[in-house]
């Protein structure tokens, strides 16, 4: 299965060769066609690895993507770390691992092969004036020598999707989860799915105004048309409908044996009708049809206690998602303030809540490549 193991990672990473003895190698995952076997075949390699997501971020955003490797070209790629390269004038020059990704564990199996591609990283971050790595990984990387800054710490939720439907009903939260579900039946809710431009149209309305209600502006709409061209049947909009009015809407991203919720938006008018909660029961319910074994329903900021809560109630199983950054040197200086609840963040959230709607989308898309 694709589910994180719950052991940290210096338990699951194996002793090997002696690291001295290694070459690190920087290939363009984009072109060289060893990087989608190694995706297919790792058993950590998720979503984010995928050159689908990696052609969105570079047509949407500019981020060029590298990988370093020990794998010599003309052999197999045995492991890899894939970056994005962010170059921003308002906020700095670094390598992300990956931007806008929940998670993207390093795909190396033993102690060695990982510290070696980290010095090679900082190495060369120190040679291109990079002011920063940053890695997101599934499992603690503070093994690794010098020991890295934790730039963030956020919950994964996954669902493990292999027991029969009516086991997975019951296992839901009986009130919160449950009810809702019933609830949305009897109100003969309806469902739209695909990626139509009018589907789209859509969700990205709903999505920006669940965005202006959380104090955020939604991605630019290329965003989205970038991740349909290039995930092509495995991405799906699905949009819930109160008559003809659309209510909910939810887009989901196929991977090897995981669906992966990646965006969703409702218009609260509604939500007493248990559109977003329907809109999961589809999911789970497509899901089970396709053969799937994993819901990976995405990262929470720990401080949003109430959306960590819902998703516990679906019987998911919690963990701990921290990012590290590598700096050049082993100066702190160079550590940026941790993501979380900042006075910044919050003078964000406040201006964007008064914000018309119309002009949201305009600032999303000034904004998000900065971000990364």
């Amino acid at each position: 299965m694709n589910i994180p193991a719950a052991l940290p990672q210096e338990q699951r990473l194996t002793p090997q060769t002696d690291r001295s003895s290694r070459k690190v190698y920087r290939i363009q995952p984009l072109e060289d066609a060893r990087w989608d076997r190694l995706i297919e075949t790792h058993p950590r390699a998720s979503v984010f690895h995928s050159r689908a997501w990696l052609q969105a971020l570079k047509r949407t955003y500019g981020y060029e993507p590298v990988a370093y490797t020990t794998s010599a070209p003309g052999e197999a790629l045995r492991d890899g770390i894939v970056l994005c390269r962010v170059e921003s004038w308002l906020t700095g020059k670094r390598l992300v691992s990956l931007p806008f990704s929940d998670h993207c564990d390093p795909l190396v199996d033993s102690y060695q092969d990982l510290q070696t591609l980290i010095e090679k990283l900082r190495e060369d971050s120190q040679t291109e004036r990079w002011q920063y790595i940053e890695i997101r990984p599934l499992a603690s990387l503070r093994m690794v020598s010098p020991c890295p800054h934790a730039s963030a710490t956020y919950t994964l939720h996954q669902l493990d999707l292999r027991p029969d439907l009516q086991t997975l009903f019951r296992s839901f939260h009986k009130d919160s989860i449950q009810r809702k579900i019933k609830r949305a039946i009897r109100e003969g809710l309806t469902y739209q799915a695909g990626t139509s431009e009018a589907i789209l149209n859509d969700f990205y309305r709903l999505l920006t105004i669940t965005r202006r209600r959380h104090g955020a502006p939604p991605q630019p709409k290329s965003w989205f048309r970038n991740l349909i061209d290039s995930f092509g049947p495995a991405l799906q909009i699905c949009v819930a409908f109160s008559g003809r009015m659309p209510v909910a809407g939810m887009l989901t991203l196929r991977h090897k044996n995981t669906l992966v919720y990646k965006y969703g938006g409702s218009d609260a008018r509604y939500n007493r009708l248990g559109s977003m909660h329907s809109l999961y029961w589809e999911s789970i319910q497509r899901a089970k049809s396709l053969g799937l074994e994993v819901l990976d329903l995405g990262r929470s900021n720990s401080e949003q206690i109430g959306l960590i809560t819902f998703k516990s109630r679906w019987g998911a199983a919690l963990s701990d998602l921290t990012y590290f950054r590598f700096t050049p040197s082993e100066d702190p200086i160079h550590w940026f303030e941790p993501a979380g609840m900042t006075w910044k963040t919050r003078a964000v959230q406040r201006f964007v809540s008064h914000v018309p709607i119309r002009v949201l989308p305009s600032i999303g898309s000034a904004l998000y490549r900065h971000i990364g």
